[in-house]
């Protein structure tokens, strides 16, 4: 059963259920403040979840601290290169706050201050093609997502949700060899924010280790900036140090670390925080 997506007020979005064990508080208006906080904690209390997680505009922030929220993590200049986002967590059990990837924290640490940036565009094989894809192929980006993640924090396993999601607001990317799709990433728009996530890498096992990841971001990055958006950031595995490395070697900020937050490949994980200016 995948965690539900719900509107609360004027349109402030929540996600929740006992796939990531949460409520996610993934936007924010201004009109639903204060009340969404009582919302979202009374809620959490009647699914006996054991973790809150919201992402929240600075000028917010003070009224969930009082509450008990603490921060995980921060983005400078989110909201339309003017106000600073954090996200912010309360953990309702003890097991939820307790971290396990102690040798996975090393490993960031390595990275962080041992990976440089790209010197030069990654090129695409021959019989590779990189393409924005369209509604007719969500059935082929559901079954990649299928054989790729056991389990993900978005229903990207349903074809109808990403139907609908192109309708509105992600944009997702593609690399087909021999048009078979090999290799797959989206960009969630917020075009009155003017921000977007860099979000849902996928690649088939095989043809890992061609770079792929990096000419994705690379190719998003270039439509990200056409339409305007200025600030860009991913929620990334710490387990996958691929991923990390990705957006390190493209000039990522680290942002924090969000505590057993995800539910992805059949486990809650801890996610990174990255983030970057164009």
């Amino acid at each position: 059963m995948q965690d539900k997506i719900e509107v609360f007020g004027k349109g402030s979005l929540i996600q929740h259920g006992k796939t990531n064990d949460r409520v996610y508080l993934m936007k924010m208006e201004k009109n639903d403040f204060p009340g969404v906080i009582e919302y979202i904690q009374e809620l959490a209390k009647k699914k006996s979840y054991s973790k809150l997680f919201c992402k929240v505009p600075s000028w917010a922030v003070p009224a969930f601290v009082a509450e008990g929220f603490i921060a995980e993590a921060f983005i400078p200049l989110f909201y339309r290169k003017q106000i600073d986002v954090f996200f912010l967590s309360k953990f309702l059990t003890s097991g939820r706050l307790v971290h396990q990837e102690h040798k996975k924290l090393s490993e960031l640490v390595h990275l962080l201050s041992s990976i440089q940036g790209i010197k030069k565009p990654v090129q695409l094989k021959d019989n590779y093609c990189l393409k924005l894809l369209t509604p007719e192929r969500a059935e082929d980006i559901s079954e990649l997502y299928k054989r790729v993640f056991v389990s993900y924090p978005f229903p990207v396993h349903d074809a109808k949700y990403i139907r609908n999601t192109m309708k509105k607001h992600i944009q997702y990317y593609g690399i087909e060899k021999d048009e078979r799709l090999v290799a797959m990433a989206s960009a969630e728009t917020d075009s009155k924010g003017k921000n977007a996530e860099m979000t849902d890498f996928a690649t088939i096992e095989e043809y890992r280790r061609n770079n792929l990841s990096l000419i994705l971001l690379e190719e998003m990055e270039r439509n990200m900036r056409s339409q305007g958006i200025h600030t860009l950031y991913t929620i990334a595995r710490l387990n996958s140090q691929a991923m990390n490395k990705t957006f390190l070697r493209f000039k990522y900020k680290y942002g924090g670390i969000l505590v057993n937050n995800t539910n992805i490949s059949g486990n809650i994980e801890s996610m990174v925080v990255y983030y970057k200016h164009i």
